[in-house]
């Protein structure tokens, strides 16, 4: 199966494939305690995630439609004032503080000091997790940091894709973004890695 590029056009495969990848993820759960509510918007949720990595950074999707990943390169030096939370929340809903409150609190342990790869999200479709899918996907872009000699960076949102990630050679960097009344995530840290 091979991996392509989003583009606009892809945008409800994209947000359909996070919607349902993240249904029962814990951050999501807590993002939206309520299940209509979290049903009704979460799309507009993480539409906003679609929208920043397809007008700043890179999709990788699935040619199937299966999976997908949103990459954000960034920059060394502290970025400008990131309007994304902000957005997360007018967006979606306007009433409930955590969702911008997630972005802002993984924004405040997100390390600036050198220019790396960011995986933002990836989702697969659940009739397709357990198959290597996601691998695939970030190992893509992983080989190309090895080569070039450039860190990745991501935050684990269970306990369960932070074991996948470490198989992939993250490792956790020591201070847990803890959401209040929550779960915790873990932001993992890769090395290039020679071949």
């Amino acid at each position: 199966m091979g991996i392509r590029r989003a583009t606009e056009a892809d945008r409800p495969t994209l947000i359909r494939l996070l919607e349902e990848a993240f249904e029962a993820d814990p951050v999501t759960r807590w993002v939206f305690p309520e299940a209509d509510n979290r049903q009704k918007l979460s799309g507009l949720f993480f539409g906003v995630f679609a929208d920043v990595a397809l007008a700043e950074g890179r999709v990788d999707l699935l040619e199937d439609g299966t999976a997908m990943a949103l990459w954000l390169q960034e920059e060394a030096g502290l970025p400008e004032e990131d309007e994304t939370p902000a957005r997360m929340r007018a967006v979606s809903d306007p009433d409930n503080e955590r969702t911008e409150l997630v972005g802002r609190l993984t924004g405040a342990v997100h390390p600036h000091d050198r220019a790396h790869e960011y995986l933002l999200m990836i989702a697969v479709s659940p009739d397709h997790q357990g198959q290597g899918l996601g691998r695939k996907l970030i190992e893509s872009v992983l080989e190309r940091c090895d080569r070039d000699g450039v860190p990745a960076y991501l935050e684990a949102s269970s306990a369960r894709s932070k074991r996948l990630y470490e198989r992939l050679g993250f490792d956790f960097t020591g201070t847990t973004v803890d959401l209040p009344d929550g779960p915790h995530m873990w932001p993992m840290w890769r090395e290039p890695q020679a071949h």
